[in-house]
């Protein structure tokens, strides 16, 4: 990587120490991104004008316009996408082909580009094979219990074991993680892995980069990415440049970086959280490196989060979930054996006792058609006896989860779902609330969290099982971004993901029957946006 100049390294200082002028170039790099992307739209609205009204080739381009809608159409219908993705676009094609078709061809999928899939897999083989020579192949579960069903769709489909050691705790809120982070930092001896979505300075990445820091002139190597459009208005262009001038045991990637344009790959962002130190202690959840998430800088009331902390070889997973990362994209790349731990039994089946811990890290990936976040939300849900719990920021369903959410409560599960009650994205928020009423009437319980913004990705199902991790229930986070949870049960933490519920639906709203009440044109506003709610 260029390096950055001591100039561009002192600038950046200075902005990020300058809090009002910091946030003002931010803003105003977001306008100007913005400003060009609409000069885009201006422009190819002008030349589809002229084009258009001139006689000698308007009916060409009719013809050429039809023939694109009719194969883009008998694509859809053909194709093995969701049936609700699938009416949002033929309905968009069908209304306003000008701008559905290039919007279809240009997004519809929600895959990565070729480069970036090829980038990504090939990284993602190596890693596999180094994983299996280093710590053993994958346990086999001949158990057909309920979680150990999930553990084999995991394994298959995810390629990450399933461990039956290790330690795993839940906390509550960002705040009760947060010393726990600093403590753990505190202990590295060899290496420190971050991926977040949000970095920003404030107390929270403040002191974690002063640890770092600290632990680089130790020796301890430091390695870092985070989503360059989850960053756009919180960190300045180059930031991963400036890092990386600070010590030379730490490197630094920014994931997808943003252009100015229309680009494919722009729709597929980085939504993970990982920290990793020293192979053994792993961190995940919904917070990301901000001070709302601790709850020192408030936006939109409280903001109540969930963490958990592993402990063991399952850490090993969330290892490899990095390195897929780093080593598709940085050309510098790491020896994975280098921060692989290795147990003296691997993980073998004999760690497995029935009835036992089941502990498995596991991401998703939008570069196949199979949503693995998704599947395991609807495997809980589908095998519920007695309850599903559910914490999520947003809740923009697809058929097949809102049909399974209500047939889960018909058939008498205690279906309780908690969202905000105050929102971050007012459009977002409503098409949230404009899925109550048909949720309500199969007997699903939705909360709204009145003390704020409830940004946890949680789920706990009949004292049994729980996830906790970086995924909405909503389309994109289910099939456009990268993400990873962590699948857990039989133990403790599983009972303390119940009682934060519990507690929770105490300080909630419970939104009754034909809630929030809506006049004509707020009902007729509300169909139209679920329509295309597949699109956001």
């Amino acid at each position: 990587m260029k390096k950055l100049s001591e100039r561009k390294r002192k600038w950046i200082e200075r902005t990020v120490a300058n809090n009002r002028s910091y946030k003002l170039y931010l803003y105003n790099r977001l306008i100007i991104i913005l400003t060009l992307i609409f000069l885009q739209v201006v422009l190819y609205g002008t030349m589809l004008f002229l084009v258009t009204y001139n006689s000698k080739i308007a009916l060409v381009l009719q013809i050429v316009l039809l023939v694109v809608e009719f194969l883009s159409l008998l694509y859809l219908v053909n194709g093995s996408d969701r049936p609700s993705m699938k009416t949002s676009w033929i309905i968009l094609i069908l209304v306003a082909p000008v701008i559905g078709v290039p919007a279809y061809l240009l997004y519809g999928e929600g895959r990565p580009t070729w480069r970036m899939n090829k980038k990504i897999e090939k990284a993602k083989a190596e890693n596999v094979e180094i994983f299996l020579e280093t710590c053993g192949e994958m346990p086999a579960l001949e158990s057909e219990n309920r979680s150990d069903a999930v553990c084999r769709y995991l394994m298959k489909y995810g390629s990450f074991p399933v461990y039956g050691d290790g330690e795993v705790d839940y906390y509550k809120c960002g705040e009760d993680a947060f010393p726990v982070i600093l403590e753990e930092l505190k202990k590295a001896k060899k290496f420190i892995l971050l991926d977040y979505f949000i970095v920003e300075h404030g107390k929270m990445w403040n002191e974690m980069l002063k640890i770092l820091l600290e632990k680089a002139e130790t020796g301890v190597q430091i390695r870092m990415i985070y989503d360059d459009f989850g960053c756009m208005t919180t960190l300045p262009p180059k930031y991963e440049k400036y890092l990386e001038s600070l010590h030379k045991n730490v490197r630094c990637m920014t994931f997808n970086a943003i252009v100015p344009v229309f680009a494919v790959r722009m729709n597929n962002r980085d939504h993970r959280k990982i920290l990793v130190v020293d192979g053994k202690v792993g961190f995940t959840g919904g917070i990301n490196l901000a001070d709302e998430y601790i709850n020192e800088k408030e936006r939109f009331g409280y903001w109540k989060d969930g963490v958990v902390r592993l402990k063991g070889s399952a850490v090993n997973s969330m290892t490899v979930m990095f390195f897929n990362f780093w080593n598709a994209f940085r050309k510098d790349k790491e020896d994975l054996r280098k921060y692989l731990v290795k147990e003296e039994n691997g993980h073998t089946t004999s760690a497995l006792k029935e009835g036992g811990l089941r502990l498995q890290p596991y991401d998703d990936s939008p570069i196949d058609k199979v949503s693995v976040a998704e599947t395991v939300y609807l495997d809980i849900i589908n095998r519920a006896k007695k309850y599903v719990y559910i914490f999520t920021p947003y809740l923009i369903l697809d058929d097949s989860m809102r049909c399974a959410l209500s047939l889960a409560a018909r058939r008498g599960v205690d279906v309780r779902i908690v969202v905000p009650g105050i929102p971050d994205k007012k459009v977002v928020y409503r098409l949230t609330r404009a899925n109550y009423a048909l949720l309500q009437k199969a007997g699903v319980q939705i909360y709204e969290y009145t003390p704020g913004f409830i940004h946890s990705k949680c789920m706990v199902s009949d004292d049994e099982c729980a996830v906790v991790g970086t995924v909405n229930f909503d389309y994109r986070s289910l099939y456009h971004h990268f993400e990873n949870a962590v699948y857990f049960a039989n133990c403790d933490a599983v009972a303390d993901v119940k009682r934060d519920c519990e507690e929770t639906f105490a300080l909630s709203r419970l939104c009754e029957n034909g809630y929030p009440k809506r006049n004509v044109l707020g009902r007729v506003i509300d169909s139209v946006l679920r329509v295309f709610e597949t699109l956001f």
